[in-house]
């Protein structure tokens, strides 16, 4: 009984980071104007996007 404290104390602070993580990640893809190029699990296992337009080398 005594370690619940420290158990919600815990799961709160984790909860906390991935809410900062994730308000950090839509920052990142808002300024680049392009959310799916952020979003890895969108993309993940399929082909490659396209290069960017400009990109090519």
């Amino acid at each position: 009984m005594d370690g619940i404290p420290l158990l919600v104390l815990a799961l709160g602070t984790l909860g906390g980071l991935w809410v900062i993580a994730a308000a950090a990640r839509k920052q990142v893809a808002d300024l680049k104007n392009h959310p799916a190029r952020s979003n890895f699990v969108k993309d993940h296992g399929e082909a490659p996007r396209p290069n960017m337009p400009g990109t090519e080398h």
